[in-house]
């Protein structure tokens, strides 16, 4: 009876150390797929500033020369008028 209580109690032992191992394994896959998706997360945030930006700067580089434009024809007319 002892030699099986023992064998019994051995086999729950390494049942649980199997479970622990396999909790521990799920929860470093769960940590590393949350930091992935952070990640992933931020740069596709920064990529979307940054295309923003870029759109700004282009559409303030038209309004200058467009300003530039129209301030120098002004100018133009003045002189020839």
């Amino acid at each position: 009876m002892a030699m099986k209580m023992r064998q019994s109690l051995a086999q729950i032992e390494e049942e649980f150390r199997e479970q622990m191992e396999r909790e521990q394994n799920r929860s470093e896959r769960l940590r590393r797929t949350a930091v992935s998706r952070t990640r992933r997360r931020l740069i596709a945030r920064a990529k979307k500033r940054s295309s923003m930006r870029y759109w700004l700067l282009v559409l303030s580089l038209i309004a200058t020369a467009v300003g530039v434009a129209i301030g120098m024809l002004a100018t133009l007319n003045y002189l020839l008028a």
